[in-house]
């Protein structure tokens, strides 16, 4: 199988300048509160034009994960949380346009984790929490189309890695994006279920973040650096779908630790 390389930046133009040097196939841009202003998504277009001009056909836009130190929760509730309700549902929309503009993909994080407790505690209990963000879910799969995904948390509102949980997914067809560390983490470094969950979820996987760790915290860690057995993940990897690599990087001007996790599992293959 080929791994095309994937790598990820904001839209500071520096740091675009710095990844397409690799010459990567796959390109994700993070977006913060800030590329959501006029002129915020005036910059977001400009770095997504030069990075389609150095022939880059596979870009992907990262939801911004907090408006004003709040993480953009999509179980927020419309009524005690109205300003971040807005947000989420304003900057979700302003990425769409971009990616029907442009044909590119929107990636949105069902949950998170950190706060999502606060957010819970505003529902009657979990299960209630649960059916209001695969309402959202559903809202925007509706809205994004083909132009949409969803990616997997550690919190207990939408993650990967136990089969009643894949099942219940799979069952509502949802263009899925898949980070490795986080369903690492959620079955608490256990191996055997992070391969059972790439496998079962699979056909439904149109993106990955390939990130090592070792399965206890939100390390993201460069690929061979975890306890992550990335010569079994490899094979039950989608062929279709693209990838990149989500590792913390001591500078975000030099993209060489997500170059080193490409090059990590190339001597794998």
């Amino acid at each position: 199988m080929q791994i095309p390389l994937g790598l990820k930046a904001s839209a500071d133009l520096r740091q675009v300048k710095d990844r397409l040097q690799y010459k990567p196939e796959v390109f994700e841009f993070f977006t913060a509160e800030s590329d959501f202003t006029n002129d915020g998504l005036k910059r977001l277009q400009v770095a997504i034009e030069e990075v389609k001009a150095a022939g880059i056909k596979q870009i992907v836009l990262h939801h911004p994960m907090r408006y004003r130190d709040t993480f953009t929760e999509l179980i927020a509730p419309q009524e005690q949380c109205r300003e971040l309700y807005y947000f989420i549902d304003k900057s979700t929309n302003d990425l769409l346009q971009l990616a029907f503009d442009y044909n590119l993909q929107v990636l949105v994080h069902g949950s998170y984790s950190r706060q999502t407790q606060t957010f819970i505690s505003m529902y009657a209990n979990l299960k209630a929490a649960q059916a209001a963000a695969f309402k959202r879910l559903d809202y925007f799969k509706q809205l994004g189309q083909a132009h949409i995904m969803f990616e997997n948390s550690i919190s207990p509102i939408f993650y990967y890695g136990e089969q009643d949980s894949d099942e219940e997914i799979l069952a509502k067809n949802y263009r899925l994006a898949f980070d490795t560390s986080h369903c690492f983490i959620k079955v608490k470094a256990n191996n055997e279920k992070l391969l059972a969950s790439l496998t079962r979820l699979k056909d439904q996987i149109v993106h990955y973040h390939l990130v090592d760790s070792y399965g206890q915290t939100h390390d993201s860690l460069t690929l061979g650096q975890g306890l992550i057995d990335w010569r079994r993940v490899l094979p039950r990897l989608n062929p279709a779908a693209t990838s990149i690599y989500e590792i913390n990087l001591k500078n975000q001007l030099d993209a060489s630790e997500q170059v080193k996790s490409h090059e990590y599992l190339l001597n794998l293959l």
